[in-house]
């Protein structure tokens, strides 16, 4: 554990704790972190879907060439 030496009695504190001041001193609370893996967990659950429909949409057989890429704009 690390120990703070300022004042009269040192005292020791979790990995943790460290953990949530240095996010909270570059301005990244508990709160908006969760708001980004909530947004980014969606962004991966939209994607999956996506390509889920993908496949369910042009079913190739093995006897054709392989089907070159879309572009596709991301936005």
């Amino acid at each position: 554990m690390a120990k703070v030496e300022d004042g009269p009695n040192p005292r020791s504190l979790k990995a943790c704790c460290l953990v949530s001041e240095m996010l909270e001193e570059m301005g990244l609370d508990s709160r908006k972190a969760r708001e980004i893996r909530r947004q980014t967990l969606l962004g991966l659950i939209t994607f999956c879907q996506w390509q889920l429909s993908r496949i369910d949409e042009e079913p190739t057989p093995a006897s054709s060439p392989r089907p070159r890429g879309r572009r596709v704009k991301v936005v």
